[in-house]
């Protein structure tokens, strides 16, 4: 039986520190380049989303993440305009740590969420639901 086309498996994960930051990378590589994105990036085969999910984190910005929690599944089919992938997005805290852009980040920053930011993908809605997970106390 010939394998089915489906979409791109990723994963994404908000990292919130004790202030209130967000941690953020630039993007290096189209799409959006220079725009802000989360840490994130494709599930290899035999890994599991969480697993992919903290290498990710570590490979794009050095952070070590905590306690996972699901944030939710993205898959637009308009949401990379590389093509149709399914982001599982996964919220974590740290108390402090210092990040350093590795990978295909072009530089990595904690900031404070605003209306101003320039997010890739669909990473503002993904931001606002994280958010609201965060301040309803079900992810310590």
């Amino acid at each position: 039986m010939p394998k089915p086309v489906t979409p791109l498996l990723t994963v994404d994960c908000v990292v919130l520190d004790a202030e209130g930051r967000v941690l953020l990378i630039r993007r290096g590589r189209p799409p959006f380049v220079g725009a802000y994105a989360f840490p994130g990036g494709f599930v290899d085969v035999g890994e599991t989303v969480q697993s992919a999910a903290k290498r990710e984190l570590m490979e794009e910005t050095g952070v070590k993440a905590g306690k996972l929690a699901l944030v939710g599944v993205y898959s637009d089919p308009s949401r990379d305009p590389r093509g149709h992938t399914v982001s599982v997005v996964f919220l974590t805290r740290v108390r402090s740590a210092k990040a350093k852009a590795g990978d295909d980040a072009a530089a990595v920053e904690w900031v404070k969420p605003g209306p101003r930011l320039v997010m890739a993908f669909d990473h503002r809605a993904i931001l606002r639901d994280a958010l609201r997970i965060a301040a309803a106390g079900q992810h310590r």
